[in-house]
């Protein structure tokens, strides 16, 4: 029988660090010497000694308590370990980010024990002395963020694995025989981690949806959804109460509410949208002012508290807008009728109404229930139109009837005295120091198949800045309205820059040409939005618009109103949304409870709503950029051969991401494809040098590319480096 080989012994100077982790690990229970050397698979003399005089010296230090003769705990208020999020890089290892640490935390890939990206975990930390770079174990995962899974299964004789297109999960996930449900080889599905056991290198789970085949348009469009976990439809329970909501406008309803069925009314969206939760009205007054409404669906008259619709809504939070489809907050009886301020029909809404002069001075407000008559429905090109000619006849190639027609004269006037006003307004904002990002938006033109016929860019003009500054004075004003009176309420808030992400910023901009002034608060945004009128129309456009929405900080809900910087206003909350935004529905349900002498809510239950509406508009919003990238790299699927120019958007040691100058679609060439030279990174510059010629390739620089490989699954595209645009 031959002898078991034992571990050979490590040669450490002491065996301190590895025993702290292991008391952490428990850090309620007393081990002693021979249980921490079972732990450390140690069992030799020599090792024992070591780690009983260890024990000896860190008691005496302090570091770990001697609760009885040769048992030990650690210290309950030990810093030795702290809690925090994981963060990965695509290369297997990770970052531990704690507010405790000024830098982030190393996590090595061997010491990561099982945690995941934006994991909450417990981490050991050790080289915190000065001047060396500190590095961290994980001890403990406290809560995983997530643990359903998007990927490809592969099935074996006996288990399954699926493997994800995610860069940051660096696992696959092994599925027992019995756990692969209807799943066939090589579909994609969604999967949930059951289990992790120990020593076992994978997490154990199993299959909860099939979605389909790998690079079908449903099935892509499926598996972004199931990633973020946002639902594709709604539970048939939930269906079937909306169903049953009664939507007829009551007499006796209308009684309760402000009646503006005469007042001249009409609402500008999207030539697309379906569902309409703003219109605006327009009456001059005797005193030669104008009052204008703003008119927003009444969704919380159908959306009573506590119901499972209700719920359902909360849980959503938003409606997400996929390219090629919506996913709506509310089932489409509500979103796309009854709650739709849809023309030539009576709607209950709430409104804010005010008085304003000539100047654009507001000298009354109120707010309050209504109910309103759309006389007209306008396509934001059709107001354009208006606005542009003066114009009341719309033609045919404007109109979204596909026929010309004509707008009545009161119509025409209103349009154009709003849009005279919106600009004073718009002009008042930016004097304050409001920040103008028109990001050109890439859309695109679908088939009936909604395969990408071709790609189109959204440009905000008059009629949109229209829409957007009545919108704004509105959410303004209510929350300044509440605000005033110190009570609870869910603002809309945007905190100052970060300088560091600013400098960063500089340092890249400068290299087109470009700087920003950092003296005071108010420098910063007069040179941004010199920035943005400065770049409008170059072909580095959506490259510094990126970049500078990227230094801002990320604009949420909040309790706690700090003010909105980038619209320069001390109060501003949501109002006007609420068939596709959660907290509109909650701002109207306050309002009107304020109204009606409700004393202040209760603010932790509120900050703790604002937290889950801010988090499912961040998931929305990435689910929303992965189908634009789907769609790129779709519609780059079909230009295969095709040349195209573009910008190089980024450079990195492994290669430089172009974007096409006439799409926006962006992709990598990698250093090794670039035949001309031989090319290494240089940090200091930022750019690619070339080896013999010394010539750089940069932040800036056209070049013509041809696509390589489009990766519908990873929604990635690879370029071939063709030649400079000399």
């Amino acid at each position: 029988m031959s002898k078991r080989l034992r571990k050979p012994i490590k040669k450490e100077k002491d065996f301190s660090d590895k025993i702290i982790k292991i008391l952490s690990q428990s850090a309620n229970k007393a081990f002693n010497y021979k249980q921490i050397a079972s732990k450390l698979e140690l069992d030799d003399t020599q090792s024992r000694n070591q780690i009983i005089k260890d024990l000896k010296i860190m008691a005496s230090s302090k570091k770990i308590i001697e609760t009885e003769p040769g048992k030990y705990l650690i210290k309950a208020t030990s810093r030795e370990y702290y809690e925090g999020t994981i963060d990965m890089t695509g290369r297997k290892s990770a970052y531990f980010i704690c507010p405790e640490f000024e830098e982030d935390v190393f996590i090595p890939s061997n010491n990561l024990n099982h945690a995941l990206d934006k994991d909450t975990v417990k981490v050991y930390v050790y080289n915190k002395r000065s001047g060396r770079r500190a590095e961290g174990e994980v001890i403990e995962v406290i809560e995983r963020y997530k643990t359903d899974f998007v990927g490809v299964i592969d099935i074996q004789k006996n288990f399954s694995f699926v493997s994800t297109a995610n860069p940051k999960m660096y696992t696959d996930i092994f599925i027992p025989k019995d756990k692969i449900g209807e799943a066939e080889q090589g579909d994609v599905v969604l999967v949930h981690i059951e289990d992790w056991p120990a020593r076992a290198d994978s997490p154990f789970g199993k299959v909860v949806k099939v979605l389909g085949k790998p690079g079908e348009h449903d099935t892509e469009i499926h598996a972004i959804l199931a990633e973020y976990g946002l639902p594709a439809e709604f539970p048939i329970e939930v269906e079937t109460y909306a169903q049953k909501i009664d939507t007829s406008i009551e007499a006796s309803e209308i009684a309760k509410r402000r009646d503006m069925r005469d007042t001249l009314t009409f609402t500008i969206d999207p030539k697309d949208a379906k569902d309409f939760d703003d219109a605006l009205s327009f009456k001059k007054l005797e005193n030669g002012n104008y009052e204008i409404g703003v008119h927003i669906a009444d969704v919380s008259y159908y959306l009573e508290e506590g119901t499972i619709l209700d719920d359902e809504a909360y849980q959503r939070a938003t409606s997400v807008y996929l390219v090629d489809r919506v996913v709506p907050m509310l089932p489409e009886v509500l979103s796309n009728f009854a709650c739709s301020l849809r023309p030539q029909e009576e709607k209950y809404t709430f409104s804010a109404i005010f008085e304003i002069t000539e100047k654009s001075q507001v000298v009354n407000q109120w707010f309050g229930r209504t109910v309103i008559f759309s006389d007209q429905r306008f396509a934001y090109e059709e107001a354009q139109y208006i606005i542009e000619t003066k114009d009341n006849t719309i033609p045919a190639e404007t109109s979204i009837t596909g026929s010309s027609y004509v707008v009545s004269d009161e119509i025409v006037e209103a349009t154009l005295k709003m849009d005279e006003l919106a600009k004073i307004f718009r002009r008042k904002r930016m004097n304050e120091g409001a920040i103008s990002f028109d990001k050109v938006e890439v859309k695109f033109n679908l088939d009936k198949e909604g395969e990408p016929e071709g790609v189109y860019f959204k440009v905000s003009k008059d009629a949109n800045h229209l829409i957007e500054e009545f919108m704004l004075l509105a959410n303004r004003k209510v929350a300044e309205f509440i605000g005033k009176q110190k009570k609870t309420f869910i603002y809309r808030i945007h905190d100052e820059p970060n300088e560091d992400k600013l400098i960063a910023m500089q340092n890249l901009i400068a290299k087109f040409g470009y700087k920003i002034d950092f003296r005071n608060k108010g420098d910063i945004s007069k040179s941004l939005n010199q920035l943005m009128a400065d770049v409008n129309g170059k072909k580095e456009q959506n490259l510094i618009d990126t970049l500078a929405i990227r230094s801002m900080s990320k604009a949420k809900y909040s309790t706690d109103n700090i003010g909105h910087y980038g619209l320069a206003f001390e109060y501003y909350s949501h109002f006007t949304s609420p068939i596709r935004r959660y907290p509109d529905v909650m701002v109207h349900r306050l309002l009107q409870f304020y109204l009606d002498g409700g004393k202040s809510v209760d603010e932790d239950e509120y900050e703790t709503k604002c937290l889950h509406s801010s988090t499912m508009e961040g998931l929305a919003t990435n689910a929303e950029r992965d189908s634009i990238k789907y769609m790129q790299v779709k519609y780059m699927q079909n230009h295969q051969d095709q040349e195209f120019l573009g910008v190089i958007s980024g450079v990195t040691e492994w290669g430089i991401y172009v974007e096409i100058i006439e799409n926006k679609c962006e992709g990598m060439v990698r250093t090794r494809d670039i035949k001309e030279d031989y090319y290494t990174f240089d940090e200091k510059q930022y750019a690619l040098v070339g080896a013999n010629s010394d010539r750089l390739l940069q932040l800036g620089d056209e070049i013509y590319v041809k696509v390589k490989n489009a990766d519908l699954v990873k929604k990635q595209l690879d370029f071939n480096f063709i030649r400079r645009n000399e």
